[in-house]
């Protein structure tokens, strides 16, 4: 039983103020290993009583929020055990400024995830627009969103740049979305034909919905043409670019079909010439 005792009460000394027992590391892990236990039990309850689309929400909220506790208990129990936290501070404080700077962003995109998460501004399955950058949400991260752009790639955005740029969220009012096509006309133009026309690109287009339907703008007396714009709505924004390709296909065949010319900028040049 001496033996026993002496082996537990066996000391680590790093230096004048900083040590430790293997009686305190024994206590350490039970501690660590007994709340793992409780955790996992709460995280059972809990989840049991959560709806399916809020399941994920939680288990990555409680991912951070249980490494948070696990760092909490190991200080609370050290100091309880008799080693001197304040010590291995102020013997670390190089190190915990420099481990901090590193971190801060780190930090940032931790927190920022967890906004995401609670506020629900980003959902999987979202067309979102950050930075210039388009894509549809696949996964939300505690530190990280990733995304499929239209090209096929995976975009890995860090949560912290929700903070710092704006964030245009394409589908959260639903599945449709707008968008346009610009054309210019030549002054002179029959302003009602190419009304008509516009409209029959956007009715003849099977992606185009019906509801709400198409409308043609008047958008400006330009500066070499008559400015126009045909709004329209889709259900699915990766193929918007393919959508305005073949709606200008279409537009071009039918003005040149109705003798509508699409003019190019034009300018008057004069020339002083000095008598010498």
């Amino acid at each position: 039983m001496e033996e026993i005792n002496n082996v537990l009460n066996y000391t680590f000394h790093y230096n004048d103020h900083i040590s430790i027992s293997v009686k305190s590391i024994l206590i350490l892990i039970a501690v660590i290993m007994l709340a793992s236990f409780l955790l996992k039990l709460f995280k059972r309850y809990v989840k049991g009583k959560l709806q399916a689309q809020d399941k994920n929400k939680f288990d990555t909220v409680f991912s951070f929020g249980k490494w948070l506790l696990y760092i909490i208990i190991f200080l609370i129990t050290l100091q309880s055990s008799g080693v001197q936290i304040t010590a291995v501070f102020a013997a670390s404080t190089a190190l915990l400024i420099g481990v901090g700077l590193a971190l801060q962003t780190f930090f940032q995109d931790i927190i920022s995830g967890i906004f995401i998460i609670m506020d629900q501004s980003v959902h999987v399955g979202d067309y979102i627009e950050i930075d210039g950058k388009v894509g549809r949400v696949v996964d939300i991260k505690l530190r990280t969103t990733r995304a499929v752009t239209i090209e096929n790639k995976v975009l890995v955005i860090p949560n912290h740049l929700y903070l710092k740029n704006s964030l245009y969220n394409w589908t959260q009012n639903g599945s449709k979305t707008k968008s346009s096509v610009q054309v210019g006309v030549a002054y002179g133009t029959d302003v009602q034909l190419v009304k008509k026309i516009l409209l029959q690109t956007a009715d003849e287009h099977k992606q185009i919905l019906k509801t709400p339907e198409p409308i043609v703008l008047f958008k400006n007396f330009g500066d070499s043409s008559l400015d126009f714009e045909l709004v329209f709505s889709i259900h699915n924004s990766f193929q918007l670019a393919i959508i305005q390709s073949d709606l200008r296909f279409r537009i071009d065949e039918l003005f040149r079909e109705h003798q509508i010319s699409i003019p190019f900028p034009q300018r008057d040049v004069h020339i002083i010439q000095k008598n010498e």
